[in-house]
């Protein structure tokens, strides 16, 4: 057994003992997630301050034999921050701006750095950072890149991944691998990016990176729409994409119950159209110009898909804070279902065009398999990621809810599958769904997951028992 009592008095020498948590006061923070569905155990929680400081902790932990968990902001939402026994490795401290350069239009940004102060120092110098979560409150771009985290905009600008440019990690031994490059073209050698982006963690720690910025939008509008069910949303979809190209920044798709959900429950929340729909969407142009008028192209684009059937109603807002109200309204939607008991959520996606199939096929699977389920599918269906959650039926024990999961899984993950879709669409496979990604996934690409763990972290140091087993 390894000598905690010696690696935690030696890491504390070296980054500072008010940096090493072991009460369980303080620990208490990091070891429990969000939707509180893991509680996690570990010996202390270390916060290095640096790079040299992570990679101290790592070649220390390394050399003992302790293994480590990476924790960004604790935002995420399958348990792959959670250690079960392991040393907590909290990037929090690690929060500078390096570099913010709009010739180059590239941030250099440590791990720790919240994704709303990312925001804000891309605004500062007239650009834009692309990556829109729920969580960017609180979340960490470390956390987010390691993700793979997607949001709003992943129509327009793409995944995290496809927002980095270059990146600072620490490997299982603790080696610094610097690839902070800021170069748009680059083809010396493999793409090592790839092999930390999304990875959660498991082949090394990312304690720095470069990020793409963008022109910051002249105009932006938003619109929200009831519709009558998700093929006139994805038929609506293809007009405007048709119509507006590239100022199509986010098509989201929500049910009528989701949308109940946020009025009953969010305070501050207003009913956006006068009558009550089966399906909404929220539809957002913007444009770093104002060439042409976004405007009068979403009246346009309302207004044909109203001639067609395809718009019931719709409201444009007409200022920030009228749009930031329609936002609300999807936003807050995850946070709404806590009010109804229990939720079993799939976080999944297909084919942009067989987003209404795989919704009529699921929601009659879940529907038949339990009388009184309440489906609240809902989510960005501009890039076929689609959040089917199930809210408890009414006076069910949440307890007794929560224990069908992996029996709903099961039916969701089965349709998905058929359809070429995939069972993690942007949080990531954690713990929650290491199973499944064992039961779904390719043989072969599985067996390349595993050279790899085992190529960049022999002793399996790294995040023990996330994305794969073993």
């Amino acid at each position: 057994m390894p000598d905690l009592s010696a690696l935690i008095d030696r890491i504390a020498q070296h980054i500072g003992a008010h940096y090493v948590l072991t009460s369980p006061e303080d620990m208490a923070p990091y070891l429990v997630e969000e939707r509180g569905l893991y509680h996690g155990t570990a010996p202390a929680v270390v916060r290095p301050g640096s790079t040299e400081e992570v990679a101290f902790v790592v070649a220390a932990c390394h050399e003992a034999g302790v293994r480590i968990v990476p924790q960004g902001g604790n935002t995420g939402l399958v348990g792959g921050q959670m250690p079960a026994g392991e040393l907590v490795l909290s990037l929090s401290r690690l929060d500078r701006i390096r570099n913010v350069d709009p010739v180059d239009m590239t941030m250099t940004v440590e791990a720790g750095c919240i994704l709303d102060v990312v925001h804000h120092a891309a605004e500062a110098v007239g650009c834009l950072f692309p990556l829109h979560i729920a969580s960017q409150g609180s979340c960490q771009i470390g956390g987010n890149l390691s993700t793979n985290a997607g949001g709003t905009a992943v129509l327009r600008y793409g995944n995290a991944k496809e927002l980095v440019l270059g990146l600072e990690v620490v490997l299982a031994d603790g080696t610094v691998w610097n690839g902070l490059k800021r170069l748009r073209k680059n083809n010396a050698g493999y793409d090592l990016r790839q092999l930390f982006l999304g990875s959660e963690g498991t082949l090394g720690i990312i304690t720095a990176a470069v990020l793409k910025l963008y022109p910051q939008p002249a105009q932006r509008v938003t619109a929200f729409a009831g519709v009558p069910d998700p093929k006139a949303a994805l038929a609506l979809l293809g007009r405007f994409r048709a119509e507006a190209g590239d100022a199509l920044t986010t098509f989201e798709l929500m049910v009528s119950f989701g949308l109940e959900t946020v009025l009953a429950h969010m305070p501050g929340t207003v009913r956006p159209l006068a009558e009550k729909y089966p399906w909404y969407v929220l539809i957002e142009l913007s444009a770093p110009t104002r060439a042409f008028d976004l405007g009068a192209l979403m009246e346009a684009g309302l207004g044909a898909g109203m001639e067609d059937g395809l718009v019931l109603d719709a409201t444009i807002a007409s200022s920030e804070a009228q749009a930031a109200a329609l936002w609300r309204l999807r936003e807050d939607m995850s946070e709404a279902q806590k009010h109804e008991g229990g939720s079993i959520k799939h976080d999944v996606s297909v084919p942009v065009s067989r987003v209404p199939e795989f919704l009529e096929r699921a929601l009659a699977l879940v529907e038949a398999a339990m009388p009184g389920l309440r489906p609240c599918p809902f989510g960005h269906v501009g890039d076929g990621n689609i959040h089917f959650n199930l809210s408890q039926p009414v006076g069910m024990a949440k307890a007794d809810f929560i224990k069908e999961w992996e029996r709903f899984n099961r039916i969701v993950h089965d349709v998905v599958t058929d359809m070429d879709g995939s069972i993690a669409a942007e949080h990531g496979i954690g713990d929650l769904k290491r199973r499944e990604l064992a039961h779904y996934a390719d043989p072969v690409a599985l067996e390349l997951m595993h050279r790899l763990k085992h190529a960049l972290d022999p002793e399996g140091t790294l995040n023990p028992g996330k994305v794969i087993a073993g």
